[in-house]
């Protein structure tokens, strides 16, 4: 599924113009990648959980040459799905 047809869904089942819909979904998705940036979680309740956690950096190696490269410290978004999404998608 795209951004498209969540708007699409969005426009069918709410009723509102296209436009709107769409303005919905930029917004929701727009404060969803603000609260992310800050290192904030965010908790949809039914659905998941969305955190950003801290790597630190690491060797590594790579794996076409061999050659032990360092892998530097970033920030990775993870997703843990609630107990009602899990039942959903196992039933």
């Amino acid at each position: 599924m795209t951004k498209i047809d969540i708007i699409q869904e969005v426009y069918e089942k709410l009723g509102f113009s296209k436009k709107d819909s769409a303005s919905i979904v930029e917004s929701v998705f727009e404060i969803m990648k603000e609260t992310l940036a800050k290192g904030e979680k965010i908790k949809i309740s039914g659905f998941g959980n969305f955190m950003v956690k801290e790597k630190k950096s690491r060797r590594g190696r790579n794996p076409q040459t061999g050659t032990e490269i360092t892998i530097t410290a970033r920030r990775v978004l993870t997703f843990k799905s609630s107990q009602v999404l899990r039942k959903a998608l196992n039933n």
